[in-house]
């Protein structure tokens, strides 16, 4: 089992720093983070995680959808020049 924090607290991070829409579009987890995550998801097709993986893939997964729902709003927001 590893000891670093879960992915999706990078995200967190990111969001409870407050931010502006040109940061939000840019926003991409670190290389590290990916890393962990194309981990989870390879293991998790060979039904090799453990529950606490599983909860953690889950949640990223969670964030990741509401990102992406806040990328295309921040999108939309910077075409109108606001």
């Amino acid at each position: 089992m590893r000891t670093a924090s879960p992915a999706y607290f990078e995200i967190i991070d990111f969001i409870a720093a407050g931010t502006t829409p040109e940061a939000v579009v840019h926003f991409r987890p670190s290389a590290e983070a990916q890393q962990i995550l194309a981990d989870l998801i390879e293991r998790e097709k060979e039904n090799a995680l453990s529950p606490e993986e599983k909860a953690e893939l889950e949640h990223f997964t969670e964030l990741e959808h509401i990102l992406r729902m806040a990328k295309a709003k921040a999108r939309q927001i910077l075409s109108r020049g606001q």
